[in-house]
């Protein structure tokens, strides 16, 4: 009997903390949420090492609130990041950043790490070529004044205030933009923490739609869905970045609103994402309806078509689909649209029955339209 009370209160039992990495890994891959994963990595050292050494598929996205306030799918639930002032954000960035303004600039946080890249303000341009101008000719014609083509230079000399409709962190030294007055804009460049973004003056702005980074290089898509590559260079004299090309790589053969005899119309959005390895866009149409000399967007009235960008043919190629995870923010670039509710949501699009449903409560005024998702 003494020998085996011995051994009883000699034997230790197996702590949690001692999880083998292979076993950590198996959980961690049955958590898609980022709150979970959190949870999973704030339990002991050991099991926040496992999450961050493991190789693990993406969690789902976030969804910021411009209060401070997060979502994190699929959960209905808010959160804060505890002791970082996340509110009064402008934009989403790339992935993991959101946009704040900071005097007559901007600056990127990073709400995961509490990381901050502070960026120039729009005052501050550096012209390609240095002595660049706004440039006109004259109409025979109409007999009128015009300028040719419409470009940076043009944008400035208006009396509307210019502002960044997207901004993506390509890698550590360069960030790029969409910089304008909706719907026309232009490319302009940074190295994060620069004094001054860099823009091509005289190249003819255009209605862009989106951009992504795939492959090292980043793409600009067009309204006329028309997709262009931005090649880069550096500045002689100071090194940092700055556009030295941009080229069509795929011709769009785009649709145009009508307005039908019921008086509905659609009005065309477009996207551009990265999924599985391919550049894709996604064209959604959101239906409207027109009322008393008003638009209306329908809520919840969508309907989205996948194309995958085929570099060999220099074509867009019609892709098959599951579901489409949206921000029901119908037509936010677009003031002169009312709205047939006044409250919003995430909807689920399905590309084999072309249903939307709202699966997840998660509601927020129309007013909120910098409602963004943000990716772990």
């Amino acid at each position: 009997m003494a020998d085996v009370t011995l051994l009883r209160t000699g034997h230790q039992q197996p702590s949690w903390s001692d999880i083998p990495l292979d076993l950590a890994g198996m959980v961690l891959r049955l958590l898609p949420a980022y709150a979970d994963r959190a949870r999973f990595a704030s339990v002991c050292p050991q099991w926040r090492a496992a999450a961050r050494q493991l190789p693990l598929p993406p969690p789902l996205p976030l969804l910021a609130l411009p209060y401070g306030t997060f979502f994190s799918l699929p959960y209905s639930k808010t959160f804060h990041f505890p002791g970082r002032r996340c509110a009064g954000y402008k934009t989403a960035a790339c992935g993991k950043w959101l946009v704040f303004p900071r005097d007559n600039g901007r600056f990127l946080f990073d709400p995961f790490v509490g990381s901050i890249v502070m960026l120039p303000a729009l005052s501050r341009v550096r012209l390609r070529p240095p002595n660049a101008v706004a440039k006109y000719v004259h109409d025979e014609v109409r007999n009128m004044t015009i300028a040719e083509p419409f470009s940076w230079m043009h944008l400035k000399e208006g009396e509307k205030v210019l502002t960044i409709s997207k901004l993506i962190v390509c890698s550590p030294n360069l960030v790029a933009a969409f910089v304008g007055k909706n719907p026309v804009s232009q490319i302009l460049v940074c190295q994060p923490g620069a004094s001054s973004w860099s823009v091509r003056a005289n190249d003819k702005v255009n209605m862009f739609q989106d951009m992504a980074f795939y492959q090292g290089k980043l793409y600009a898509l067009a309204v006329d869905e028309n997709l262009l590559v931005v090649n880069f260079g550096q500045d002689p004299s100071t090194g940092d970045p700055q556009v030295s090309r941009i080229g069509h790589v795929i011709k769009g053969d785009p649709w145009y609103t009508v307005v039908f005899p019921d008086n509905t119309m659609g009005k065309k959005k477009l996207y551009l994402v990265e999924s599985c390895g391919m550049l894709l866009m996604v064209r959604r149409k959101v239906w409207c309806i027109v009322k008393e000399d008003r638009v209306m967007a329908m809520t919840g009235e969508n309907d989205f078509e996948v194309f995958k960008a085929d570099f060999e043919h220099s074509r867009w190629y019609g892709m098959p689909g599951d579901r489409i995870f949206f921000l029901d923010d119908q037509l936010e670039d677009f003031k002169e649209y009312a709205y047939d509710e006044d409250r919003t949501s995430v909807g689920v699009y399905n590309m084999k029955t072309r249903e939307v449903s709202f699966p997840l409560p998660m509601v927020w005024n129309h007013e909120m339209i910098s409602v963004t998702w943000l990716f772990p």
